[in-house]
């Protein structure tokens, strides 16, 4: 369903810009009074890494008005694998130089470069003005700065994430239009969640590209009213499947004053447990829980449904080095029947909690209780 446009259109465009956007302004649903309120938009981006540069490039190129960037980081050379904004020459220059040259290059948008970190503190000042923010951080603590501005703000908020070959895509709003629910981050993740950096699992490049054009397209469709926006949906992007699918994401019954007991999974006994780690074989090698069936995580999304098969029945703990890959393996083991839940933090996660506490339960899975879980099998990558 097509929500209410979030901005009024400029009075008119001028000859240059009618033609270079013309184009758009030939799409049904769209045309030219779709590409003035375009026109008028303040788009806020947080980072101009591997999303945030083909979201910016798209926008600019789009013709949004104003691009807030946001982004205190310089380039580095290992960034030019994915972030296609900057160039080598960009090396060891702050990154949101990058695009302003970008976007001066492609349109009239102007681009209001911040080379500031966004904290609890500051963000709902900074991003007060903008008509709706696109997330391309890549730490989790970063995303719930943001999110939290967002819902303080009562401004939509599109959010991307890439790890190794998979990607998501959704909207938050805490605002939105009547008759539609408010969907959150938290409702998506649990508070405290961990999100690793793609220097530690890696990340395909041109799946960056496509995770952060799709925000983009998310970012015109909220902006002009056409289409049906990612709000309580989830796009899930399998690069390695050549696959994009799309789960319902709906408001958690839990809250941060009464969060989810922890679902705990005992795998010592025959009977309990499977613990399913997805990982692949040179780190299992390295360290590994007891017990445990290991089944690379291409074999367990492409050919879920044989595996269920064999769970007879018991339900799973999917395991990975910090959980996203199990994130997405559970989803597919959801999605084909099986009772799904996630290592809290993965490998790393058991290991600093096991060193901490080593009567703690090794267990532990993604903080969920029974029922909730059932609640939101769908729900997560």
């Amino acid at each position: 369903m097509s929500l209410p446009p979030l901005v009024e259109p400029v009075a008119a465009l001028g000859d240059a810009e009618n033609l270079r956007t013309a184009r758009h302004q030939r799409l049904a649903g769209l045309g030219t009074e779709g590409q003035r309120r375009i026109a008028a938009a303040r788009v806020a981006v947080i980072g101009a890494g591997g999303l945030g540069s083909p979201a910016v490039l798209a926008l600019a190129a789009a013709g949004i008005g104003d691009l807030v960037i946001f982004d205190d980081d310089d380039v580095d050379l290992s960034n030019l694998q994915r972030q296609i904004m900057h160039r080598r020459q960009d090396v060891g220059a702050p990154k949101v130089d990058s695009a302003v040259r970008v976007a001066s290059e492609l349109s009239m948008t102007r681009v209001h470069p911040k080379r500031v970190r966004l904290t609890p503190q500051n963000a709902a000042d900074l991003l007060t003005g903008a008509d709706l923010v696109l997330d391309g951080t890549d730490a989790f603590d970063s995303r719930e700065i943001v999110a939290a501005a967002c819902e303080k703000l009562g401004v939509p908020l599109v959010w991307g994430t890439v790890q190794e070959f998979a990607g998501q895509v959704t909207v938050f709003w805490s605002e939105p239009p009547a008759g539609h629910a408010a969907v959150r981050l938290h409702d998506l993740y649990p508070a405290g969640s961990e999100a690793p950096a793609c220097s530690a699992v890696g990340v395909l490049g041109p799946l960056c590209m496509q995770v952060g054009a799709l925000m983009a397209s998310e970012a015109i469709k909220l902006i002009t009213g056409i289409g049906r926006p990612l709000l309580g949906r989830v796009a899930l992007l399998d690069a390695l499947a050549g696959t994009q699918r799309e789960v319902p994401l709906r408001a958690s019954q839990a809250t941060d004053a009464a969060p989810d007991r922890d679902a705990i999974a005992e795998v010592d006994e025959p009977g309990d447990a499977i613990v399913l780690d997805v990982r692949e074989a040179d780190e299992v090698a390295r360290d590994a829980l007891p017990g445990i069936v290991h089944v690379p995580l291409k074999i367990a999304v492409t050919e879920a449904d044989e595996l269920v098969d064999t769970f007879d029945g018991r339900p799973v703990v999917v395991v990975c080095q910090v959980g996203a890959r199990a994130r997405v393996a559970a989803a597919a083991l959801r999605e084909a029947g099986a009772e799904v839940t996630v290592l809290r933090g993965g490998m790393d996660g058991w290991a600093r909690r096991h060193s901490a506490d080593p009567g703690a339960d090794a267990h532990a899975a993604d903080g969920r209780s029974a029922d909730t879980q059932r609640q939101r099998q769908e729900q997560h990558a």
